[in-house]
């Protein structure tokens, strides 16, 4: 018995008429009474009554239409689940990172997953928080590579993937230098480049407020790489998450007195169902030995850190 028989079948239970229901199938009327005849061979008997001007079920007919019926549907449910798999199977992988993040660790990262997935395309989009999390809860985006210094939507899964400390960063010949580490009082009436949309601008701003501590502000911009190309052309400092670097001659030192770390997370929507592609996407974060500056480890010695994934 084969599905294109059943159709026929079907396809002249709704008519009961060979001519119509040929034209519904798209075949000739030949082609759909021998189908017909075949279906009946192969069950052993007439499932139409053949009278001179109409068609009509014989007992056998009435019968096997239901069932018949019901294969037909499974068949059909199948075959969406089918498209709908391909379909998922196909979709590109949809990837928000925040701007903020250093772009050789999101590189490296990204090298290893299409390595191991050649086939699938990956969108890349980069943001603030705020914009971030809008494109994950629109679901315009799978995940976001993130950190933000105040609590996640209780709707977003958080799964974190590393520690990151912030350190200053500064030019050649700029007095840190000469120092191992620098202190929050080091930075009082410094020649401050303001990173706008680093997520813990505002944090620092409360810390110096609290100290009595202040900067001097001399240029700010949306735009990372301006602001190192700044910093290392000796301009002013900033505020740098370690990893961050990416413009050759930036100098940094760790900030300590208070140390200040950012967790940075893989983020997608709670209960959201993944494309095979996004799953395996996920399964590779959470195992990736993600990178860990000196500053991160001692952290990571002193309590601070999250254990090291293996």
């Amino acid at each position: 018995m084969e599905m294109q028989e059943i159709r026929y079948f079907l396809a002249l239970c709704e008519s009961l008429n060979f001519r119509r229901a040929a034209a519904k199938c798209n075949v000739t009327q030949p082609a759909l009474s021998r189908a017909i005849r075949k279906l009946e061979q192969e069950l052993g008997g007439l499932l139409f009554r053949r009278e001179s001007q109409q068609v009509g079920f014989t007992d056998l007919g009435r019968l096997v239409r239901p069932q018949l019926e019901e294969i037909a549907a499974r068949a059909k449910g199948v075959e969406l689940a089918a498209r709908h798999f391909l379909k998922l199977e196909n979709a590109p992988l949809r990837l928000g990172a925040l701007c903020t993040i250093g772009p050789a660790i999101i590189t490296k990262f990204l090298k290893d997953f299409s390595d191991r997935n050649p086939a699938v395309e990956v969108t890349l989009r980069d943001g603030t928080p705020k914009g971030l999390l809008l494109l994950l809860l629109e679901d315009a985006i799978d995940f976001a590579i993130m950190a933000q210094p105040n609590a996640y939507d209780e709707r977003l899964r958080v799964q974190q993937l590393y520690d990151e400390n912030f350190a200053v960063a500064f030019g050649l010949r700029h007095p840190f230098e000469n120092l191992e580490a620098i202190t929050l009082a080091d930075m009082d009436k410094q020649i401050y480049l303001r990173r706008l949309n680093c997520e813990y601008r505002d944090f620092f701003a409360d810390l110096l407020k609290e100290r009595g501590l202040a900067l001097r502000v001399s240029y700010q911009t949306e735009r990372e790489d301006w602001i190192q190309s700044l910093v290392a052309g000796g301009v002013g400092v900033c505020f740098l998450p370690e990893f961050s670097a990416c413009v050759g001659g930036l100098r940094t030192r760790p900030l300590i007195e208070p140390r200040v770390a950012r967790s940075v997370s893989l983020v997608s929507v709670d209960g959201r169902r993944h494309t095979p592609q996004a799953s395996r996407f996920f399964d590779l974060a959470l195992s990736y030995e993600w990178p860990y500056g000196e500053n991160a480890q001692r952290s990571h010695e002193g309590g601070r850190g999250h254990r090291r994934r293996r």
